[in-house]
């Protein structure tokens, strides 16, 4: 039988001056969603433990995710553009009758991709599961065997990663007492003694899907997702400041338009 007792919480700080958790995008547009994925997530914790992209993600997807949002960012779109390094044509969409691609006609020497990025975004994700399991993983995360990264190889994370475990808790319960980790700049921006934070759950009963659970990361078979119920809350925490003699009862920092980068 399992008791609260044999499950602990893993929690992490997710910040970098980029970060790009990706969606169902994929060719030459490549978006970011506005909050870590599981799929993101996990393959940061393999990555740190060291596991082969072939590698069974079976007691991975079992952990349950949760996300706080301490400061949402704003997009960057990148531009990029891309050659063949032997200074041939690229290939076109498309295929003669032995189903393979055929060069672009006219030749086309440069094709053009857009990526998205997050910029100084800053979230707070809580991973619930096995007491052992996320005891290995934290060690991982501290001392990882592949360097780690928020979605893409080019987005490490800044600082340390592991904020710890935390035993007798929940994902909600977590992120509703894990400290305001915002940066600076952030933080000059409040105007109260607390905070609303956007936050995400992972709730068998919530009623909407994420489709980011990955079945595996073998680039030969691809990744399939699958969905998983989510459940979308708000969390007050304090700034640490005082709270300014306004007169006005249950005021707080929520601002809809901090979301738009306004």
């Amino acid at each position: 039988m399992t008791t609260v007792s044999d499950h602990c919480v893993l929690v992490l700080r997710l910040a970098a001056p980029l970060q790009s958790w990706g969606g169902p995008s994929r060719y030459n547009r490549r978006e970011t969603r506005p909050q870590p994925t599981k799929s993101g997530v996990l393959g940061l914790l393999a990555a740190a433990e060291g596991r082969d992209r072939e590698a069974s993600l079976t007691d991975l997807v079992g952990l349950r995710l949760g996300v706080r949002v301490d400061q949402p960012g704003t997009l960057l779109r990148d531009y990029h553009t891309y050659s063949d390094y032997r200074g041939i044509p690229l290939l076109s969409a498309k295929t003669n009758a032995k189903g393979q691609q055929t060069r672009t006609t006219p030749a086309k020497y440069t094709g053009v991709t857009q990526r998205f990025y997050l910029q100084d975004a800053v979230f707070v994700a809580a991973l619930q599961g096995p007491k052992p399991l996320l005891e290995s993983l934290e060690e991982a995360v501290r001392n990882p065997v592949y360097p780690l990264s928020l979605g893409r190889r080019s987005c490490p994370p800044a600082g340390p990663v592991s904020l710890g475990l935390r035993s007798d808790t929940d994902l909600e319960g977590t992120l509703k007492n894990v400290p305001w980790q915002a940066g600076n700049h952030r933080r000059a921006q409040a105007q109260g003694a607390t905070v609303s934070l956007e936050a995400t759950v992972e709730d068998p009963a919530g009623d909407q899907l994420a489709v980011d659970v990955p079945d595996t990361f073998d680039l030969k078979s691809g990744t399939r997702f699958g969905r998983r119920a989510v459940r979308h809350l708000w969390v007050t925490l304090p700034t640490g400041l005082a709270q300014p003699d306004t007169g006005t009862i249950g005021q707080s920092d929520h601002d809809p338009f901090t979301l738009l980068g306004w």
